[in-house]
């Protein structure tokens, strides 16, 4: 599904169960309010100094950033593929200030405003280009020795338990990378996924022996991950498919990325491409970069991008395009700070 989430066609559903009230940003001394206070203004002030922007669009920041305290939610203005859901979206927060807002939804709004404001979506020098791209660029390459130490691992003829439980848990430990909460955050070592016993003391809840049971029965169809992070993670999450399709535990994996940069270091389609590219240029990985190439040109290996995954949405919200599709997968595969696995 590409395009416009078409909110006329979205079925706006309730949760099961009762949920908490959402987290506000006007407590003072909460994660919520430091975000708004501190977290978002220094997120601005690094992609200004990381981009050659003109005057207008360091304007254009400045304004946002002056925004988050004094001034109060409004439309996005420009002419882009999503302006119209997201006018549905902020229907009732137009008007109101910042610290009125759910931190999650202001959190979603404020990085659609940044795209806004460096003219992501519009005509010229900038249209398309990633404003996070020097972070995830940086993380990358910081993180080549523990990729290094991942792509010279056995794949295929491995036994199956074993290399499942470390690919699993290289993913769900790479997820320690992301650049929105630590902006200093490298690679956190290979290690980190494949000490076994060390990453099981640290996971609330296990249910990997079930789901290795479930892959190792048959062969599958098809299996979906939903990518987070760029970077070291993505390689993980790469690592993770070429074990599933090498061993011939599935005949496709679908990846879901997002469909624009988001949260500094979110995975786009144009993310994973780059990153084979860094694989296939260092000589310790290149072999497992081919494969990657390989599966991508046999269509083992397919980018899904749904505007949905960057929408200010929740998943009892999903489109039924979506809901179907990933219906579709024998097994999908949940990114985000923890890995949710569903069958």
């Amino acid at each position: 599904m590409a395009g416009s989430l078409n909110p006329s066609v979205m079925q706006f559903q309730h949760p099961r169960f009762s949920i908490p009230p959402p987290l506000m940003m006007s407590e003072p001394g909460s994660f919520a309010h430091v975000t708004l206070t501190q977290r978002w203004p220094a997120i601005v002030k690094r992609i200004s100094a990381e981009n050659s922007y003109s005057a207008d669009i360091l304007a254009n920041l400045e304004t946002l950033v002056g925004d988050l305290s004094e001034g109060t939610i409004r439309v996005i203005q420009e002419d882009a593929p999503d302006t119209n859901d997201w006018r549905h979206y902020l229907e009732r927060y137009v008007g109101e200030p910042w610290l009125n807002v759910p931190w999650l939804f202001a959190e979603i709004y404020f990085y659609r405003r940044i795209l806004e404001a460096v003219r992501y979506f519009q005509p010229g020098q900038w249209h398309h280009v990633d404003p996070f791209w020097h972070q995830k660029q940086t993380g990358l390459e910081t993180a080549i020795p523990d990729i290094q130490a991942i792509a010279t691992q056995p794949t295929a003829n491995h036994p199956s338990t074993n290399l499942l439980l470390a690919l699993l848990y290289s993913g769900l430990w790479g997820n320690r990378a992301d650049l929105s909460l630590r902006p200093d955050a490298t690679a956190v070592g290979v290690q980190a996924g494949m000490k076994l016993s060390a990453d099981q003391t640290h996971i609330l809840v296990d249910d990997s022996s079930v789901l290795i049971e479930y892959l190792t029965q048959q062969s599958h169809s098809r299996i979906d991950v939903v990518a987070d992070n760029a970077g070291f993670e993505l390689v993980c999450d790469l690592f993770l498919m070429d074990g599933l399709l090498a061993n011939q535990m599935t005949q496709t994996v679908w990846l879901h990325l997002k469909n624009h940069p988001t949260f500094v270091s979110d995975a786009t389609i144009a993310d994973v491409h780059h990153t084979i590219e860094t694989l296939a240029a260092d000589p310790v990985s290149q072999v497992f970069a081919e494969r990657l190439r390989g599966y991508l040109r046999s269509e083992q290996l397919q980018l899904k991008a749904d505007p949905f995954w960057t929408a200010p949405l929740v998943f009892w919200q999903m489109p039924s395009t979506l809901q179907t599709e990933l219906a579709d997968a024998n097994v999908a595969i949940i990114k985000g700070m923890r890995i949710t696995v569903g069958c």
